[in-house]
């Protein structure tokens, strides 16, 4: 088939070996702009997304400076036109190289860190919030629409960490929403990228960010794929990653404590 961007051997082992890849300008300056105009909707409010919009950031943070970390989930269901650009298209085919061509779209989510809100979203592994499968292949890809910094929330990995197995998460905060574990930045490597530019990362690779503590936006735009089969299994499982608004973002008990 046709790509319209394909990865290196290079690039494959690396993401083999350390569960994350770095993929520079995957999308134009004059794309940036127009992907920014979009996402600008949703966080202000012109796209209204209802109980598909929260606070990832709840009760880790200051309540008077409002949301903490903003989860929109699902943002193609508001923009259906989402999946026919570019972006969309460019990360199947990057995931389809790193994991098989089987990858296909799971679900997408903004996670928006705005000025000095300085609220981490802490260490975790994404697998911890999805029910167990056969099939573990999973891919994340992170795109920022700003310059992602240590100040304002650049993504950490633990290189390595999607081969060892998945630690015990438990709730973040009180009211539950984000799960952590126990790890530190002295374990992992810091990754400052420009606007445009994404990083992949398997589903069981630890990772996290600080808060953003300057006073410009940490506006990160997610796609997740896994293969259509294991897409098929969740679905039929009634997990849906908060598309029906139903209690299906269920967290695997036994890594609870």
């Amino acid at each position: 088939m046709n790509r319209p961007y394909k990865v290196s051997a290079t690039q494959i082992a690396f993401f083999d070996e350390n569960g994350y890849l770095l993929v520079e300008d995957i999308i134009n300056p004059e794309e940036v702009l127009i992907y920014s105009g979009i996402y600008d909707s949703f966080l202000n409010g012109s796209i209204n997304t209802g109980k598909n919009r929260g606070d990832l950031g709840a009760g880790l943070g200051n309540p008077d400076k409002g949301e903490a970390i903003t989860q929109i989930m699902w943002p193609s269901d508001f923009m259906p036109q989402l999946l026919e650009m570019s972006y969309y298209k460019i990360v199947l085919s990057i995931s389809q190289d790193l994991l098989g061509e089987d990858m296909a779209f799971d679900f997408d989510m903004l996670i928006s860190k705005a000025p000095e809100t300085n609220t981490p979203t802490p260490w975790h592994q994404d697998a911890a919030y999805w029910i167990n499968m056969p099939d573990t292949r999973a891919v994340s890809s992170w795109m920022a629409l700003d310059y992602a910094t240590k100040d304002n929330g650049c993504m950490w990995y633990v290189p390595g960490s999607h081969k060892l197995p998945l630690r015990q998460h438990r709730f973040a905060g009180e009211a539950g929403g984000a799960l952590m574990c126990e790890c530190s930045e002295n374990e992992g490597i810091a990754i400052e990228i420009r606007p445009g530019s994404c990083i992949f990362h398997h589903g069981q690779t630890l990772h996290y960010s600080r808060g953003n503590s300057t006073l410009g936006n940490r506006r990160a735009f997610i796609i997740n794929l896994r293969p259509e089969k294991m897409i098929t299994f969740e679905r039929k499982q009634g997990h849906d990653h908060g598309r029906s608004n139903a209690s299906d973002r269920q967290i695997r008990n036994e890594e609870i404590k």
